[in-house]
């Protein structure tokens, strides 16, 4: 299982928002953008950012 480099907990990559109902070790994930989609990957133990991303979605490819 990864870990998070800073508070060295475990972390999982999943299907993962900001939501109340999300398991503890998820990923944090949020995405702003309508047609390029920015996604910033955060520790949900420490909130550090583990990551940045960057896709094109939305109207022209139908992603959300």
């Amino acid at each position: 299982m990864a870990k998070c480099p800073h508070c060295k907990q475990s972390v999982t990559l999943d299907k993962a928002k900001r939501e109340v109902g999300t398991p503890a070790d998820e990923v944090h994930k949020e995405i702003v953008g309508l047609v390029k989609k920015e996604i910033m990957y955060s520790c949900p133990h420490c909130d550090a950012v583990l990551g940045f991303g960057f896709f094109m979605g939305g109207l022209f490819t139908q992603r959300p």
